[in-house]
């Protein structure tokens, strides 16, 4: 039987998360028979963790908020868990059932296919949604990037070592 969305129910989960006027900062997806339907909400990052089980298949959509007090910034994330446990078959289905739910989760920054607990670290996804330049200041890195604050343009100047390491 082809899999289905329930995508009422799917988008009101996922405009919670997308709302800046809520504290909800995610929303799970599970698949009931041949049916995918919200399997929760919720606003603590662990919550959503102790869903992904060696027996289950998820789509969670996340929110995270980077940036410092100056200036904060949410990202948004699609994450596809699949447990150890999921058969190949299920597993396989996962790639097409994906596009049903990106119908509804159209807005994210990035995507990632997890099935190891490990790796649904927040630091580590938090990481990740960063641009390049800013999680390499975060790494404590000197990117070789100046800019000048005292105008409207930022103006950059860039380090450039030569191939025996000379700082040019």
């Amino acid at each position: 039987m082809a899999t289905q969305i329930d995508k009422e129910a799917c988008r009101e989960a996922y405009n919670q998360v997308r709302d800046d006027t809520t504290d909800t900062n995610w929303a799970a997806f599970k698949y009931e028979g041949s049916m995918i339907v919200p399997a929760g909400v919720g606003t603590d990052y662990e919550d959503f963790k102790r869903m992904c089980t060696d027996d289950t298949r998820l789509f969670v959509f996340i929110r995270i908020t980077t940036g410092d007090a100056m200036s904060k910034r949410a990202k948004f994330t699609l994450i596809t868990w699949i447990g150890e446990n999921i058969s190949g078959l299920q597993r396989a289905k996962i790639s097409t059932d994906k596009a049903l739910v990106k119908d509804i989760v159209q807005n994210f920054a990035k995507e990632f296919m997890i099935s190891d607990p490990r790796e649904l670290d927040e630091d580590y996804i938090r990481t990740e949604l960063l641009p390049l330049g800013e999680r390499a200041r975060q790494d404590g890195e000197d990117t070789g990037l100046k800019g000048n604050a005292h105008t409207n343009h930022t103006h950059f100047t860039f380090k450039v070592k030569s191939s025996e390491g000379i700082l040019l």
